[in-house]
């Protein structure tokens, strides 16, 4: 492994007593040892109950499996029917590709690149990188590039959102059966088999075993790094977590990562203020995005613009509660709650407050997992401008508001994934004296 030279300090991996292993927990900053974990088992801070590790059984077999099904599903979902209307002895057909082909035509391009990119390109980019690490691990000469590509996707993660886009399917098919006759075609049923795929393969992945695997091949296709002087106590070293692999290290600020090549960071770089930034300008746009129409249903020539709430009511009207209970809670209360939430995690952390940071650190882990929920009413609108295209008949056309609450979405998911909840527990150890650090 490299090692670190007193003239250029590099990352060195830190090393812990035989049959265990050091890590920082992501939450709270602190820093422990696990011992080797029994299969089935899962390793939580002791401070914030942060899951650290799960023990997989076979990681790389099933996931393999998993993610060369999803590339077959996916290949099946984008080449075969979709959704077909007929309304008034007229037919429309769709493929999955319609929706975002629909927005562009309309002139909301940039929509249309986010629809398509959360629907396609990142779970395909996703299930490749997955599938090529894997396969890679099994070669005689692994490549030296897999570390590199089993980081996009740790980062494509949450953007790949096809459980998100079956969901706004089902609350564009509520919407239309009133209108027509609606038929799914095999593209939908291959869609929810991708999202089954996608789920199981993140279920049984083992993301530390990856990470050991790809480091010890690659280190065995790689020729051992000369030794060189230097130790812990150089200047400028400090003990970081690698925020992608998790590996712990002696290193500089800002030094890449010995096992990923990530750029290691003690804490991320200005959390509050780039979250601040992103927290602001989501609120701005939150306004337009529920006063401004997100589509207008036109049937037989009348039709009336709805916003996000007129729809909850027309849907409560209709007597569909329960998904109009849903749609509610993930379009507008999600938003509302999530940027309340980072508001707050934001003021309390930059007064130093070191209260209640167990309750504190688990609001960041729902606001950062709820929020891309809120994509359903993008993805349904997209949906009904791509099937509903009979002219005077019956249309659906897209309005400014669903460009504005995408935007929203997005900004509350850079917003989370920007701020460091470790700041919180950073301030409490600074008060009372104690360390980062527990055997």
């Amino acid at each position: 492994m490299p090692t670190i030279s007193s003239r250029s300090p590099t990352a060195r991996p830190e090393a812990a007593p035989a049959g265990t292993c050091l890590r920082e927990c992501p939450d709270c900053g602190l820093f422990l040892r696990l011992p080797a974990l029994d299969r089935g088992t899962v390793a939580r801070c002791p401070r914030c109950a942060a899951v650290l590790r799960r023990h997989r059984t076979d990681p790389q077999g099933r996931a393999l499996a998993f993610a060369v099904t999803g590339l077959l599903l996916l290949a099946l979902a984008t080449q075969m029917p979709f959704l077909s209307l007929d309304i008034a002895g007229r037919a429309q057909a769709t493929v999955l590709l319609s929706g975002p082909e629909a927005l562009e035509g309309q002139g909301l391009w940039e929509l249309a690149l986010v629809v398509l990119a959360t629907t396609v390109i990142v779970p395909l980019a996703k299930l490749l990188c997955l599938a090529w690490v894997l396969v890679g691990l099994r070669l005689r000469r692994p490549p030296r590039h897999l570390s590199a590509v089993f980081r996009w996707v740790e980062r494509l993660t949450p953007w790949a959102m096809v459980e998100v886009f079956m969901l706004g399917l089902f609350v564009a098919y509520t919407k239309l059966v009133d209108l027509a006759h609606v038929e799914l075609g095999a593209a939908v049923y291959a869609l929810g088999g991708l999202m089954l795929a996608m789920a199981a393969a993140d279920a049984v992945l083992d993301h530390e075993q990856i990470w050991e695997a790809i480091a010890r091949r690659t280190a065995q296709a790689s020729p051992p790094a000369p030794p060189s002087a230097g130790g812990p106590g150089h200047p400028g070293l400090r003990r970081i977590g690698c925020h992608t692999c998790g590996l712990v290290c002696r290193a500089p600020e800002a030094a890449p990562c010995p096992r990923c090549g990530g750029r290691l960071h003690a804490r991320k770089p200005h959390p509050l203020s780039r979250t601040w930034a992103l927290v602001i300008a989501a609120t701005i746009l939150y306004i337009p995005a529920n006063l401004l129409p997100v589509m207008t249903v036109i049937n037989f020539g009348q039709g009336a613009p709805d916003t996000i709430l007129s729809g909850v009511e027309e849907l409560a009207a209709a007597g569909m509660w329960p998904l109009a209970a849903l749609v509610f809670f993930a379009s507008i209360t999600v938003p509302v709650l999530k940027l309340a939430s980072l508001v707050w995690l934001l003021i309390s952390t930059g007064r130093g407050q070191a209260t209640r940071l167990r309750e504190r650190t688990l609001l960041f882990r729902i606001v950062d997992a709820v929020g891309r929920w809120s994509m359903i009413d993008v993805f349904m609108v997209s949906i009904l401008t791509a099937i509903v295209r009979l002219g005077a008949i019956a249309s659906v056309v897209p309005g400014p508001g669903v460009l504005a609450f995408c935007a929203v979405v997005i900004l509350t998911m850079l917003a989370a994934e920007t701020f460091d909840p470790r700041l919180m527990w950073d301030v409490a150890a600074r008060r009372d004296g104690t360390g980062r650090e527990a055997a």
